[in-house]
């Protein structure tokens, strides 16, 4: 088959996204949240109605992910249905969920901590729980290969998407520039973009490079190693790591990109935090229990949608610090035998 005529990665992601739609995605919340939708109570009542699920950017993991849970809650909890919402990811994502317009959200563990504690995006400490810890995300960050940009260092003066306003990506991207010893609001010229923004602004060369934390693989990713192969290339995270660890604590690890994920010519040494999945303090502790147990329980159907579900693990479902675990939840954590 010739290039012109096989289907586009990004086409075959969209497609995907709208399978989901049909099964549980109801795309940004102001579509979803109407009173015929029901949804975004933020108290998780546990006499049934619609939960509405807090995602991210449409080519990424959380929101195909999301997609997958609320088909499942629709079939396996009596009295619900579900939407998954399409957002900005961790930040705006537990800022709904605080505000009651989400039920429940997908975070990244580094962002619900520093709500938890009240730091970073947050000025105050938020009502958050935990329902477990998921899958580890990891960060990408890809450079078109003309760009000059060998390191993080390098992206001084250059344009680089540092992920959408309020997500979990530009907290890491802006931590990754400071480790590197850039100022990000002047050394850099930041595109607060989302995933599929700044796949267009990479192809069409208005963006130098780019953050994203992802789980493996992120279809948005894939769309651009397929599609400017060549062009393009992954940066070693390796240098920023200790950096990241000694200022903000060992929720961040080392990892690795697979060279397999991305059809690359070598691994790449990179840096990951888990995520995991969060609702507002007072969730309904039984509606909550029956929450994990849908996704350990049905973790081989999340795996469907994407591979990155497969990480998802009661050797670590616990491993939620500093964020409290639900009461329900831990419950069903013991109950499922977790650690």
């Amino acid at each position: 088959m010739t290039r012109s005529t096989r289907m586009p990665v990004r086409i075959a992601v969209a497609l995907l996204a709208g399978v989901l739609a049909l099964a549980g995605c109801g795309g940004k919340r102001n579509d979803a949240g109407s009173d015929d939708a029901g949804g975004g109570s933020g108290g998780g009542k546990s006499s049934g109605g619609r939960l509405t699920i807090a995602t991210g950017n449409t080519t990424g993991v959380y929101y195909q992910l999301g997609g997958g849970l609320a088909r499942l809650i629709g079939q396996d909890i009596d009295g619900y249905k579900a939407t998954a919402s399409e957002t900005g990811a961790s930040v705006q994502n537990i800022q709904g969920i605080v505000a009651g317009t989400y039920d429940v959200a997908f975070s990244l563990a580094d962002t619900a901590g520093d709500a938890v504690e009240g730091k970073g995006a947050f000025k105050t400490k938020q009502p958050v729980e935990a329902l477990t810890r998921l899958y580890p995300n990891y960060t990408h960050v890809l450079v078109r290969t003309g760009s000059g940009i060998d390191s993080i260092a390098d992206m001084k003066g250059k344009r680089i998407s540092t992920g959408s306003p309020n997500s979990g990506t530009e907290v890491i991207a802006q931590r990754l520039l400071k480790a590197a010893g850039l100022d990000p609001a002047k050394d850099v010229k930041a595109q607060r973009l989302g995933l599929p923004e700044t796949q267009d602004g990479m192809k069409d060369g208005t963006v130098d490079g780019m953050f994203w934390s992802g789980g493996l693989p992120t279809g948005g990713i894939t769309d651009l190693a397929t599609s400017l192969r060549g062009k393009v290339k992954f940066l070693d995270l390796s240098a920023e790591l200790p950096k990241l660890r000694d200022e903000y604590g060992e929720i961040y690890e080392a990892g690795t990109l697979p060279k397999a994920t991305y059809d690359q010519p070598a691994d790449v040494p990179t840096i990951v935090v888990p995520n995991v999945l969060v609702v507002k303090k007072g969730f309904a502790p039984d509606l909550a229990g029956q929450l994990v147990k849908l996704v350990f329980d049905r973790k081989a159907e999340l795996a469907k949608v994407n591979p990155a579900a497969n990480d998802i693990s009661l050797d670590t479902a616990r491993k939620t610090d500093p964020i409290p675990l639900n009461s329900g939840a831990d419950k069903a954590l013991s109950d499922l035998g977790a650690k």
